[in-house]
């Protein structure tokens, strides 16, 4: 029996290593394909699972086969054993690295399930959504250097393993240094955390910088990356927003004051006109029931200036609204009061000459 065993040893090891594979494999394929199921039937029980720990977990069970087959392989050099062994073990350091970032963007998604962001009134949940985008990447970059310095304390190389312990015990001079020599980066790294805590702009923020409205679309470590209206894409600094001043349209909520100007004759009948635009504004979709209004903010020679105020549920609608009541209000005066547009009055005087004169302005003699 011993001598079939020798003899067959190789083939032994090879069906070994193929059993562990495929033990390897049907685990993996049962676990996550139970949490994809119920992912699917609304259970939430997966929160990204088989998205961020799919590729690292399969990376681990086969390297873990690897490492139980490997001490049965027959007539292996010990320097060469020596070496296999120690790559397997680092790259289980890396997979386990590869593992705990995915676990952190589970977290994330754990935390936030809560918090919708496309809800009418989602400042809370803006809020937390750049809360945790930043500390995310805070966290990731801390587990990076944990895995940095556990391979190289995998490393047998005495070298190499002293290198491992100075990088993390270094890792407050090296902070130093990096401020010294990386002043913008790490100027822009700490804007991120005050601007996480503070809060004075938060994903999907609707702010005008530098004469652009634009939505917040990306909060990133070291720019802030907005959306314009027409699709172009404005990349700011992280510490420009904590040294300049800007106007955010949705700090406390996403509700907005709106309005539009009329310019109109003298002769036409204001209380008509309000009552006209209270009608139009409260049919609109865009209307979010709040305010509307009507006055007389300014007299020019030829037309009176009419403003038209209302409220939004957001910055988006307002401007529909803006336009809404433009259209409807001005079809309205040229079918009910066509000659209620600005007009120049002309007036005979003196030996009959005719004298053009503008609305309000005593004509000379």
């Amino acid at each position: 029996m011993l001598a079939i065993y020798e003899q067959h040893r190789w083939f032994f090891v090879v069906f070994l290593f193929c059993g562990a594979l495929v033990l390897a494999n049907v685990v993996h394929y049962v676990l996550f394909r139970l949490l994809k199921r119920d992912t699917a039937a609304g259970q939430r029980l997966g929160w990204g699972v088989q998205q961020h720990l799919g590729a690292p977990a399969r990376v681990i069970f086969l390297l873990t086969c690897v490492q139980i087959v490997l001490p049965l392989v027959p007539e292996l050099p010990p320097n060469i054993a020596a070496n296999i062994k120690q790559a397997v073990a680092m790259l289980i350091v890396a997979s386990l690295g590869w593992l705990a970032v995915g676990l952190v963007y589970i977290f994330q998604a754990y935390l936030l399930r809560k918090y919708d962001i496309t809800a009418a009134d989602n400042r809370r949940a803006r809020s937390v959504h750049t809360q945790f985008q930043l500390f995310r990447r805070v966290i990731i970059a801390f587990v990076v250097v944990l895995t940095a310095g556990a391979l190289l304390w995998t490393s047998k190389d005495t070298r190499l393993l002293h290198f491992g312990s100075g990088l993390l015990a270094s890792a407050g001079l090296a902070s130093l240094l990096l401020a010294s020599a990386a002043h913008t980066t790490v100027s822009n790294f700490l804007a991120g955390l005050q601007i996480a805590l503070t809060e004075p702009i938060r994903i999907d923020d609707v702010v005008v910088v530098a004469g652009e409205w634009a939505r917040v679309e990306e909060i990133n470590s070291a720019y802030v990356v907005l959306k314009i209206w027409d699709l172009r894409r404005l990349i700011v600094p992280l510490s420009w927003f904590i040294e300049n001043p800007f106007a955010n349209w949705t700090r406390q909520s996403a509700n907005i004051l709106t309005y539009s100007y009329l310019y109109l004759d003298y002769m036409v009948p204001v209380k008509e006109v309000r009552a006209q635009l209270e009608t139009v504004v409260k049919a609109a979709p865009q209307w979010d029931g709040t305010v509307v209004g009507c006055q007389v903010t300014n007299l020019t020679p030829v037309s009176m200036e009419i403003r038209c105020l209302m409220g939004a549920p957001d910055s988006g609608k307002a401007f529909d609204l803006q336009c809404l009541v433009r259209e409807e209000m001005m079809e309205w005066v040229k079918t009910t009061y066509p000659e209620a547009y600005p007009n120049l009055r002309v007036r005979a005087v003196g030996d009959g000459g005719l004298t053009a004169t503008l609305a309000g302005e005593n004509p000379k003699p």
